[in-house]
């Protein structure tokens, strides 16, 4: 459990570096975006003072306030690429590894943005351009800060923005009054009203950015987790069991439960590798073992080992399953059917078969060190397993079950069985009973 704590850790503390790098390039994507959408204001603010000039003067009375966007979009894009500077050239001040340095850079750009707005009434007198287009810059700077994923920045960036902006618009309308105020100003209340809407945006953008960082983290373990079961059970078992594992992840710690065990065996395997290439005893295995892996584990069973010329499989772990005992009749009995017709097929040689299932209590668990961990299943349940596939050689049969697996059967599969009687096993005191599949002709 330690060891797995540490791993855990490990992994938690990369991701987490890799995510402050991936936060730096989206603070200097931020900037990039930042100067694009300025410069193109700019350009628009140019088109739109050539075509309605006229118009312009009218509302402001002045060329102050163009001036001043202007001066505003070129400071903004000067401080942009300074900070970006001072960036690349380690600057501790504009640290992006420090959250304080993007709180300093939400204040500044804020804080030029309100200044903007000062100069232009106190120049001009044009309370206007407190409910211009010019204020939907502060949504801008908004938004922008969702990029660092961190809801109390983007609720900050909110906070300071409202403030900024209600704070100027009040002074204006009952301090400072400008001569204009009258015919151009907007109320105190639709000031606030504003004010209310830009706190707003920034806890909406807030909530964004923690539902998109939660999301990450939540993508992030549920990779580890899939990965951690990858490594556990390799190709051991089908996707559908490896998605119940992760739904299910207590069902690998260690526990007592019923599950069925199958053994299989290939006949007479010394015997017919004796004169064959190492080439032709692979293919030969893969031959076999491919339909035989593929039919077991598409009744949910678990490949938990190959013995050379054989495996053992568990039906009812790691996930629990009370029709275990039906599912591995089931896959053996497909697998002497299948052998069989790849025999008349020409597929395979001559090949006979000992498949013994057992079904018992038995104990289940991750077993292992940090660096290598396999999911094993031990108990007499196992070596009762392999005793009955053994008593194949002595019947001359294929297919074997304990009366333990029978008596789980349905009335149709049990006619399927011929009892053996009581039969004696190596290791076991008292005789068990037997049950020998009835192979189709």
């Amino acid at each position: 459990m330690k060891e797995n704590i540490n791993n855990n850790s490990r992994n938690e503390n990369l991701f987490a570096e890799l995510f402050h790098r991936e936060i730096e390039k989206s603070a200097r994507l931020r900037a990039i975006i930042l100067v694009g959408l300025l410069t193109f204001v700019g350009f628009s603010l140019l088109l739109v003072y050539l075509f309605f000039g006229e118009e312009y003067i009218d509302i402001f009375e002045s060329n102050i306030a163009i001036y001043a966007l202007l001066i505003f979009s070129l400071a903004i894009i000067t401080y942009e690429l300074s900070v970006q500077y001072l960036v690349t050239r380690k600057s501790e001040l504009f640290n992006l590894r420090s959250k304080l340095s993007a709180y300093i850079i939400t204040l500044s750009e804020i804080g030029l943005l309100s200044i903007l707005l000062i100069v232009v009434v106190e120049r001009s007198g044009a309370v206007v351009i407190l409910s211009s287009p010019a204020v939907l810059t502060y949504f801008i700077l908004i938004i922008l800060s969702t990029l660092n994923l961190d809801f109390k920045l983007s609720f900050f960036t909110g906070l300071v923005a409202a403030a900024s902006y209600v704070g100027i618009s009040i002074n204006y309308s009952y301090y400072n009054i400008p001569a204009s105020y009258d015919e151009f100003g907007l109320s105190t209340i639709q000031y606030l009203g504003i004010g209310i809407m830009i706190i707003t945006s920034g806890i909406s953008a807030g909530f964004v950015a923690k539902l998109i960082k939660s999301k990450i983290f939540l993508s992030f373990n549920t990779i580890e987790e899939k990965n951690e079961v990858i490594d556990l059970f390799g190709q051991q078992i089908s996707q559908k069991i490896a998605k119940e594992i992760l739904l299910h992840p207590h069902e690998l710690t260690g526990t007592r439960k019923n599950v069925t065990i199958m053994f299989l065996d290939i006949r007479n395997f010394t015997p017919f590798v004796e004169n064959k290439d190492p080439e032709e005893v692979v293919a030969y295995l893969n031959s076999l073992f491919g339909f035989m892996i593929d039919i077991v584990q598409s009744h949910g069973g678990l490949i938990n080992q190959f013995l050379g010329d054989g495996f053992m499989s568990t039906f009812g772990a790691p996930i629990s399953a009370r029709d275990s005992s039906t599912k591995a009749v089931l896959a053996a009995q497909q697998i002497v059917e299948k052998l069989s017709m790849e025999i008349k097929n020409g597929a395979v040689p001559m090949t006979n078969i000992g498949i013994g299932i057992h079904y018992g209590e038995a104990i289940t668990g991750n077993i292992g060190s940090s660096a290598r961990k396999q999911y094993s299943i031990t108990g007499n349940v196992v070596i009762l397993a392999s005793r009955i596939e053994q008593l194949n050689r002595k019947f001359k049969s294929q297919l074997l079950i304990s009366e333990e697996v029978h008596v789980q059967l349905d009335p149709d599969n049990k006619d399927k069985y011929l009892t053996l009687g009581p039969v004696e096993v190596k290791g076991r005191k008292e005789p068990i009973s037997i049950y020998q599949y009835k192979e189709l002709d």
